[in-house]
């Protein structure tokens, strides 16, 4: 069976929320209670924001209501329909331990945790095998696999998996590639030359530009 490769399909429920209503002690219960530092906040249906252990820490007391602590919460969320590495980057450059996920209402529809989101990670890629991995933000109309795997194979390298997912929204693809060899900075290159926007990726060369942070953090954890 495929790996699920949209956020919504690795939601837990077994992660609490809170209400604004909630107070500090019960929310640091429930953080102790579930092995996390963050935990999101409702009211009504709507995700408001989400809030940490160490801001809960710098309460004035252990029985102030969450909803005196507004200030504190964090806007941090991912849609259910986003590449679920989405959610992989938003954990890592926000230090969290979950992610909250939303529908377009923003609703909130359940989290997914960064463990869970590293060990998806780490079958997705299938780390255990050389190679490097691309995520490609294409026109739906644009996309060409032929033309994909003919950029690819002009670098020595050949496709090992490819997945694509739709917004129907915006008519853009996500095209998540796996190439059999890691060193994967001329591949970039020419998928660049071709004007192509090359969203995330994943390898193991020198390569740097504004994603290649988001991969060390996923690799340093990865690791741990």
């Amino acid at each position: 069976m495929p790996l699920s490769i949209l956020t919504r399909d690795l939601i837990t429920n077994n992660i609490p929320f809170l209400r604004l209503e909630d107070k500090v002690y019960s929310a640091l219960e429930l953080m102790n209670e579930n092995n996390v530092t963050h935990l999101p906040i409702i009211n009504g249906e709507k995700f408001i924001g989400l809030i940490s252990e160490e801001d809960l820490l710098q309460a004035e007391n252990d029985h102030t209501t969450l909803s005196e602590m507004e200030q504190s919460f964090a806007n941090i969320s991912v849609k259910e329909n986003a590449h679920f590495l989405k959610a992989v980057q938003i954990a890592a450059e926000a230090g969290v331990t979950v992610v909250p996920v939303v529908n377009d209402e923003n609703d909130l529809l359940g989290t997914v945790t960064y463990n869970e989101l590293l060990k998806h990670s780490s079958g997705f890629m299938n780390l255990g095998e050389p190679g490097g991995l691309i995520v490609l933000e294409i026109e739906s109309n644009q996309y060409s696999f032929n033309e994909l795997n003919r950029i690819v194979e002009n670098n020595d390298a050949r496709i090992t998996q490819l997945n694509t997912t739709n917004d129907a929204h915006t008519g853009i693809m996500l095209v998540t590639i796996k190439i059999n060899k890691p060193e994967i900075s001329d591949i970039i290159a020419s998928f660049q030359r071709h004007e192509y926007n090359v969203k995330y990726f994943f390898g193991e060369e020198s390569y740097t530009n504004e994603l290649k942070s988001n991969y060390d953090n996923l690799m340093s954890y990865l690791k741990v």
